[in-house]
């Protein structure tokens, strides 16, 4: 038996110790999520700053209850995210300072947004849209996610910064790992606030780029043309990416746009986009990709948020082959799928006009 093999010493581990912790920090998970957005809802790490803070001084400027507040920080200092130098004073770690607004780096909108009643309510019906295949978020709001941003400008707002912050791991990295400067034209479709298309820009100064996207997801783009060097070079275009494409690219970029949509409604996408690429372009995919049998490798957070585009969106992950497949469907050859150094998540899936 297992339990044979293990040292019975007073110092040994429990059989199961490690499986029952595994369990019961899953089972406990869902408190970390609602313990980070209050605090950034509230202001904890704004108000903590680079310097250290007392209860009593976070409770009188945050205006929160003394007690309550300690014991929320300490939870904070438990996840990590806050360190206790003194009993009841405070200080940021450098996972902490990422949920400040203005620093390098910063996750503060990601935080807000994952933990908004916005993105947790459809994983209540997790179960339902298991059973069913059906979009938990439609369920509890009686929309689609996206229509219910249209209707709140300020979420929708935050929904785009925080679409700008996830994407900047990837704006660091894309432009040394992928020859843009023998394009003349670089088409972010779904390009939100132009985070991406704006680091290409930067290192290769030959291309000119578009940003394509739908007005609520363009609003925070106008930013990008205050920077000198970009604004003869990047052209903001409205529009449908499920009614048309914008002709005058020969590189069609997308990132985290195809996960976000089922199966026919991605071949829509890219059957627009084939309509108006030349013979000689690319379309380039930047994506997690999924390994045909669940890999150790394959970091936790990419099945989860396959479950994420399951219950809020529709959507899903991919393989490879589901790639190639939806490729084969939109006029497209598949040609190398690439990934970008970890710990990125992302690979670069890059097709051709068939």
């Amino acid at each position: 038996m297992t339990s044979a093999k293990r040292d019975t010493g007073h110092d040994a581990t429990p059989v199961g110790w490690a499986e029952r912790a595994a369990v019961m920090q899953l089972a406990f998970g869902q408190m970390g999520t609602y313990v980070l957005g209050t605090a950034v809802r509230l202001g904890v790490f704004e108000q903590v700053g680079e310097g250290e803070r007392t209860v009593a001084d976070l409770a009188r400027v945050l205006g929160t209850q003394p007690q309550a507040t300690h014991r929320l920080l300490r939870a904070l200092a438990g996840l990590q995210l806050l360190t206790e130098t003194a009993p009841g004073t405070f200080a940021t770690t450098p996972a902490g300072d990422l949920l400040r607004s203005g620093v390098p780096g910063t996750l503060v909108s990601v935080a807000r947004v994952f933990t908004d009643p916005s993105m947790t309510r459809g994983w209540d019906f997790l179960e339902q849209s298991v059973r069913t295949g059906e979009v938990g978020f439609e369920a509890a709001f009686g929309t689609d996610f996206f229509s219910y941003l249209k209707e709140r400008p300020e979420l929708s707002a935050e929904f785009n910064a925080a679409m700008g912050q996830a994407t900047q791991v990837v704006a660091e990295v894309l432009p040394a790992h992928y020859d843009f400067g023998r394009f003349g034209t670089v088409v972010d479709v779904g390009g939100g606030d132009g985070t991406l298309l704006a680091a290409v820009l930067r290192a290769h100064p030959g291309p000119r780029g578009v940003v394509y996207d739908t007005a609520e997801g363009l609003a925070q783009a106008p930013a990008l043309l205050a920077d000198g060097k970009l604004a003869d070079r990047i052209t903001l275009t409205v529009g449908d990416f499920f009614a048309s494409a914008p002709a005058g690219g020969d590189l069609y970029l997308l990132k985290s746009v195809v996960h976000d949509w089922n199966d026919e409604q991605c071949v829509t996408i890219l059957r627009n986009i084939r309509e108006v690429i030349p013979d000689h372009g690319s379309l380039v995919l930047v994506e997690p990709v999924l390994p045909a049998v669940v890999s150790a490798e394959t970091h936790a957070l990419t099945y989860l948020s396959d479950l994420n585009m399951l219950v809020n969106l529709g959507g899903r992950e991919r393989t490879a082959d589901d790639f190639a497949g939806l490729c084969t469907a939109a006029g497209f050859t598949l040609d190398t799928i690439t990934p970008l150094p970890q710990p990125n998540v992302f690979h670069l899936i890059e097709a051709k006009p068939s």
